[in-house]
Parts: C-alpha cells; sequence; structure tokens
C-alpha cells in the first residue's frame, strides 16, 4: 500500500496544497479510498472518527472539478451543521490553487433567502445537513442533475439521527449515473441496506484501528444522583481543567448545572437543542477560544463538535448506549495528548457500566469520594479560577469580504493595537463575521483598539461575545 501522495493520479495543483498543508504521508483510509475514488469507482470507506476521511473525498472531487460554468457537481452529506462547516473549510483548504472554486453550506439554522441567493449565482460544491438539501429541492431551488459525485459522511450518524428517509430521497432525486461513497464509523445493517439500494459495485474498505489507542484515563465514581452535583464541583475544584465537557442526557439537567455551576461562579455554558444557530455559533466559539472553561452538553446537541486539547469529558450521566459513551470519551486524549474521562454512575447504573466496560473492553477504574463532610466543605470552596483565560471579541466581516486570520492578527499587533502575538488566541473567519480571542486582561484593550482602527483599510463592527 503507497504511503505519499505524489504516488497518486494527482493534479500538480493538489499535490501542491497538499504539501504546503504539511500532509506528508497518506492515512491508511485516504491510501485504500483515493485510487479507487480516482478510478470513479462507488465505495463504503468504513474508519473511525478523526482518520483522514474528509480529504479522502475531497482530493478525488477536486481532480475531477469542472470551473467553468459554476455547475453543481458534487453533493456532501453531513450530519450536522457543526459537521458541514469543518467538511467546507477542509475543501476550501484542499481547493485554493482552484481559482473561482465555490462551495457553499446548505444547513438548517440559517437563513433559507441568502442560501437561495448563493445558489441562483452557481456553485461547485454543496455540504449540507440532510433535512435542508431536501427543503432547498423541494423548492426547487437545488438542481442536482449535474451532480456526479454524492458523499454521506458519518452516514451511521445520519442514521441515528433519524435521516434515513431524506438520505433515501436525494440518493433517489441524484442522477443514476452519478459516483457514490459512504463514509462511517460503523457498519450496520440500514448502511449495508442503502448501499445496495443506491450504490453500484461498490468497494469496501475497512480500516482496522491499528493505531495505539489515545491514551485516556477512564475512571468511576459511584454516588446517588443527588450526589452528582456536589461531586462534579468537588472535581472540577480538584482538577481545576482548562477546557472540559460534562454530558448529560437531559437538556433539563444542562440547564440545571449551567445554573449551578454560574451560581459556584465556574465558566459554564451550555448547549442543547433549544438554541438557535446564532446562540450555538456563539457558545462554541467562546468554548473552542478557551473563553469558556466548562461545556454542557446533550449528545445530540454536541454531534459534530470538535475541540483541541480538551482536558476532561464528564459523563454526568451514563449514556444508555455503549457507543455512545465512545463517541463522548473519544473527544479527550486527542493528538497524542493524553486525556481523563470521569464518569459519575448511581448504584442503580452498574449494568450500564458493565455494557460500557465489554463493549470497549477497558475496565472503568473506580475512585474513592471523600467523606460526606469533607465533600462538602471542598465542593463550596471557592478557589476554581472564575474566569477563563481569554476573551473572544465579534468582528462583522468575514470570509465573503476577502478576511483573513493574518488580517485580524496583525490588526492587533501592528503599530494601532500594539498586542504581542503571544496574547491573540484562535481566530475563525465565517462567511459574514470572525471570531477572535485574545487575552482576557488585555480584552478590553483589544476592543478598544480595533473598534477604533481598521482591518484591510475598512471599519468593522466589534463587540465582546456574550
Amino acid at each position: 500500500m503507497t504511503t505519499n501522495f505524489s504516488s497518486l493520479s494527482l493534479s500538480k495543483e493538489l499535490l501542491q496544497v497538499v504539501q504546503e498543508l504539511g500532509f506528508e504521508k497518506l492515512t491508511p483510509i485516504q491510501a485504500e479510498s483515493i485510487p479507487h475514488l480516482l478510478d470513479g469507482k462507488d465505495l463504503v470507506g468504513q474508519s473511525k472518527t478523526g482518520s483522514g476521511k474528509t480529504a479522502a473525498f475531497t482530493l478525488p472531487i477536486l481532480q475531477k472539478i469542472e470551473l467553468r460554468g459554476k455547475r453543481l457537481q458534487a453533493l456532501v452529506l453531513c450530519p450536522t451543521r457543526e459537521l458541514c462547516i469543518q467538511v467546507a473549510r477542509e475543501m476550501r483548504k484542499l481547493g485554493r490553487r482552484h481559482p473561482g472554486l465555490q462551495v457553499l453550506i446548505l444547513s438548517g439554522g440559517q437563513p433559507l433567502f441568502p442560501q437561495i441567493g448563493a445558489l441562483e449565482k452557481g456553485v461547485h460544491i454543496v455540504v449540507g445537513t440532510p433535512g435542508r438539501v431536501l427543503d432547498h429541492l423541494g423548492r426547487r431551488t437545488l438542481d442536482l442533475r449535474d451532480t456526479s459525485f454524492v458523499v454521506l459522511d458519518e452516514a451511521d450518524r445520519m442514521l441515528d439521527m433519524g435521516f434515513q428517509e431524506d438520505m433515501k430521497e436525494i440518493l433517489r432525486t441524484a442522477p443514476e449515473t452519478r459516483q457514490t461513497a459512504f463514509f462511517s464509523a460503523t457498519y450496520p445493517e440500514s448502511i449495508e441496506e442503502m448501499s445496495h439500494a443506491y450504490q453500484r459495485d461498490p468497494v469496501h474498505v475497512t480500516i482496522e484501528d491499528e493505531d495505539p489507542a489515545p491514551d485516556i484515563v477512564q475512571v468511576f465514581y459511584e454516588t446517588e444522583q443527588e450526589n452528582k452535583l456536589k461531586v462534579l464541583l468537588w472535581i472540577l475544584q480538584n482538577q481545576k481543567p482548562e477546557s472540559a465537557i460534562v454530558f448529560c442526557n437531559l437538556k433539563t439537567t444542562v440547564n440545571e448545572l449551567a445554573r449551578e455551576l454560574a451560581h459556584a461562579r465556574i465558566s459554564a455554558a451550555c448547549l442543547h437543542g433549544d438554541l438557535d444557530q446564532s446562540e450555538r455559533d456563539r457558545v462554541m466559539a467562546k468554548f473552542r477560544n478557551r473563553s469558556t472553561r466548562v461545556l454542557i452538553a446533550t449528545d445530540v446537541a454536541a454531534r459534530g463538535i470538535d475541540i483541541e486539547n480538551l482536558d476532561i469529558v464528564f459523563n454526568f450521566d451514563l449514556p444508555s448506549r455503549p457507543e455512545v459513551y465512545v463517541h463522548r470519551v473519544g473527544r479527550t486524549g486527542r493528538a497524542g495528548q493524553s486525556g481523563l474521562a470521569i464518569s459519575l454512575a448511581t448504584p442503580r447504573e452498574k449494568p450500564k457500566r458493565q455494557m460500557i466496560e465489554e463493549y470497549t473492553r477497558t475496565p472503568l477504574e473506580k475512585k474513592n469520594l471523600p467523606a460526606a463532610k469533607q465533600l462538602e466543605m471542598d465542593a463550596n470552596q471557592r478557589d476554581f479560577p472564575q474566569d477563563a483565560s481569554m476573551e473572544t471579541l465579534f468582528i462583522s466581516g468575514g470570509r465573503k469580504d476577502k478576511m483573513r486570520p493574518g488580517d485580524i492578527l496583525g490588526a492587533l499587533t501592528g503599530e494601532a493595537g500594539g498586542l504581542n502575538a503571544s496574547d491573540v488566541g484562535k481566530i475563525e473567519i465565517h462567511d459574514r463575521f470572525s471570531y477572535v480571542a485574545v487575552s482576557k486582561r488585555l480584552a478590553k484593550t483589544a476592543l478598544e483598539r480595533l473598534s477604533n482602527g481598521r482591518i484591510k483599510g475598512r471599519k468593522f463592527r466589534i463587540e465582546k461575545v456574550k
């Protein structure tokens, strides 16, 4: 099996971009999938999340795309808006030497009419959620007649979320001559049935997890339901994580925990299905930018989010399915970093815990709690750092305004801004707005200087993200 990008039948522009982005070797899923996709074959690719699947289907799409005339030639379906954003971002990065390449996100939670306007102007690639894509098909604002490549990314998760009928309808609408690729972490019967119905002699690529398991310490504390909050506060006081997610099974629990953590003066925010898209964007930007230390979330709301350097994943409630547990804890211990997964389990939840241990073939280490009086005293301490280390600023200009991360960094660190580069954190560029993290102690200064100054010679509205 080849491991070098140069051995693939890719254009010199794509090979140059791959080199510029520092991709050294093909991952197993890329090495096994890309040659078949370049040959025009249908494919079912099964490998774990984070294995390089996006580049595995993006490079063949970009190799075959015809830039003259803005015809929709490729459709990528993803389970969540967050995943759509990640995939589109990766496609734009890999396609940066394709002049005029138009990649459009079609997802719920965003207004329809700007999407309709973009479709009328013409796009080459659509990355969308099944519901919104089907909505546009129903309105006849999306035309798939020239679509030659359809990808179902994280197909198993889309099925878990109830998108099966939407996916089938979209596949029925796309041309029969198209090339179809399913990428998935698992291969349930439902995907096998869809593959049989909507693919032609697909190649099956299965990548066993040969890499060493992530370095995640998995422990649990046994406690009664009514004491879980005290235990969580006690652990937060002792561990003092920079960044942690607390998973709950119900959004009522999420809201309750958010109130209690705020009362304990712990920097926290909640993520659940009742938030509109702009609220979700703000919550996630602040968490990614280290302006919020603890994110409390339900599984559905947290699907598709990808956070770097996450210190701890908490299971405030054990999930009923062990696969969900694996998805949760897999968000820590990434990219060679060690991670910690802590579960709070009642004695009644012992069968759930045993199912998880059997499924993962990993025993969860039981940790002891201090005496009730000590637990109460420690949980009520107020020495947990009240503030996150960074503040997030909103800028009313984005990709469509030709904004780049370097422009924002330059405005903050140049003569007018006066900040050091070390005081500036993550910069996120969206279509019509951007977020930048700055050191908390300099946030007021940064806000004033950006408001009074210019970025790329233009004035933009600057606000602190609340």
